[in-house]
């Protein structure tokens, strides 16, 4: 169980999957390289059986069709802790569906658990310290260490196990359906491409400047993300946000006289130096009536009435979730809230509640708080 061997051949891969396709249970993990790629991928897959467990190399196997079916096998339980990546980074890098996940962060959450990073939780149920000295390593580097396949392993290892305790404790407190229903839910996430548009509006902070900064942080975002992608880094190894906000404010002429700007080395400004003083100038010159501005939201009024319902609900919400000893935003999240409080008079609450776990334990009960 010590000896993962890391799987980088077509003939080792189908030996996995055929593997993986007889067992009722498999524990799965992957790591990445998001801190280390401008567009990150899937690096390394981990799965544990009781008594093997492999690794397997997606950069030396990109077509990981084999194990599709295991992967959709409704018979075969596949094991994550905080699947939520995981199952976006497969299915966009690699178009794998799972069927019959179950993710051990969610079940700790629907058992109330305080802590719920996979580190806390092995520490607290096997006395396990997991060594984490590689969770931010560039996980495309080749060849990966001895050291930093140890660790991958280490992460499925015992999921296996600590699915098995929590399905019991579940059980004996009526939720485990709850968690296999919120898992179903999971299965079908996938990554979203982001809506084309200036970059000025993710840009945390943007809200607060004027229409000219907006112009001058528009270019030196752009051009921030042209070098990103040229040399294959994310956008903050290239130049921090703070860097960059702070050149839009100032909107220096020439960067070799603004060392009072924060994280602008000598370096960056040897490398980026006259890419910077150009997308400044063009912010600049940008003409008066062209200049940007974020889209002015619609006004939005609340009904007294509906204000004085969701408050009424949150109040039920807290009382609830204090008896179950559940996060307020696990129970029912303020969209729910905000749904179920807009109900005509009379309206059954069922139409607006999304699971079924959550109608059966209090759609009655809202109804009749509601009317």
């Amino acid at each position: 169980m010590n000896n993962a061997q890391l799987i980088t051949s077509a003939q080792g891969l189908q030996d996995l999957a055929d593997r993986l396709g007889e067992v009722p249970v498999v524990a799965c993990d992957l790591e990445a390289d998001s801190l280390h790629r401008y567009q990150e991928k899937v690096c390394l897959l981990q799965f544990s059986v009781p008594g093997f467990s492999a690794l397997l190399d997606p950069l030396a196997l990109p077509d990981l069709s084999p194990l599709a079916a295991m992967f959709a096998n409704p018979a075969i339980r596949k094991v994550f802790h905080g699947a939520d990546y995981d199952v976006r980074s497969l299915h966009r890098d690699f178009g794998l569906v799972i069927s019959n996940l179950f993710d051990t962060m969610i079940a700790s959450q629907f058992l109330g658990e305080a802590e719920l990073g996979l580190a806390a939780s092995l520490r607290k149920r096997f006395a396990v310290e997991l060594d984490k000295r590689f969770q931010k390593a560039d996980w495309s580097r080749r060849p990966l260490p001895p050291e930093m396949l140890g660790y991958a392993q280490e992460d499925t290892r015992y999921l296996i196990d600590f699915s098995e305790q929590l399905i019991t404790e579940l059980g004996a407190k009526g939720r485990l359906d709850w968690v296999l229903e919120e898992c179903s839910f999971l299965e079908r996430v996938r990554v979203v491409a982001r809506e084309p548009g200036p970059f000025f509006l993710r840009f945390k902070g943007a809200l607060r400047f004027d229409r000219r900064t907006l112009a001058v942080l528009e270019e030196l975002l752009r051009f921030r993300d042209a070098e990103a992608r040229r040399v294959d880094r994310p956008h903050f190894k290239v130049i921090g946000n703070e860097t960059l906000a702070e050149l839009a404010r100032q909107r220096p002429a020439r960067l070799d006289t603004a060392c009072r700007i924060p994280g602008l080395t000598e370096t960056m400004i040897h490398r980026y130096g006259q890419g910077l003083e150009r997308a400044i100038r063009h912010g600049l010159a940008l003409p008066e009536a062209k200049l940007p501005s974020f889209p002015i939201p619609p006004r939005f009024q609340r009904d007294p009435r509906q204000a004085a319902r969701v408050k009424r609900l949150k109040e039920w919400r807290a009382t609830k979730a204090c008896q179950l000893a559940l996060d307020p935003g696990l129970l029912a999240n303020n969209a729910l809230l905000e749904a179920m409080a807009s109900l005509a008079d009379g309206a059954p609450v069922e139409g607006v509640i999304p699971r079924c776990w959550q109608r059966q334990l209090f759609a009655d009960e809202l109804t009749t708080l509601l009317n």
